[in-house]
């Protein structure tokens, strides 16, 4: 499994470095090297303090709407939430939950 993590980052390094020099020559604009170091950017961990204060504050949602909104359980929500679940959002969840933290939920509507 380390392997393999050690290969995707690997891979993002060089997917940023090539966007990089794509724009240095012109071919890729700012906007779309930003793009790039987005998603090129791992995840935070998120804490249950974490989620929570992004889906009540930034968001504003209620549990089941937040829920809806990034295609998981309801339950799922609430294990993040939960302090003595020890389950956090990874992966594609943990980007989403990025990208709402970072750009807001008009980011995902779009």
């Amino acid at each position: 499994m380390a392997k393999k993590s050690n290969e995707e980052a690997r891979m993002l390094r060089e997917l940023l470095e090539t966007a990089e020099q794509l724009n240095s020559y012109g071919v890729v604009s700012k906007t779309s090297l930003d793009a790039v170091r987005t998603l090129c950017k791992a995840p935070p961990q998120y804490t249950p303090e974490r989620v929570a204060a992004l889906r009540t504050q930034v968001a504003k949602m209620s549990q089941a709407v937040f829920a809806a909104f990034l295609n998981v359980s309801v339950s799922t929500v609430q294990k993040w939430e939960s302090p003595t679940a020890n389950k956090h959002p990874s992966g594609a969840a943990a980007k989403l939950l990025q990208l709402v933290e970072t750009k807001g939920v008009d980011a995902l509507l779009a």
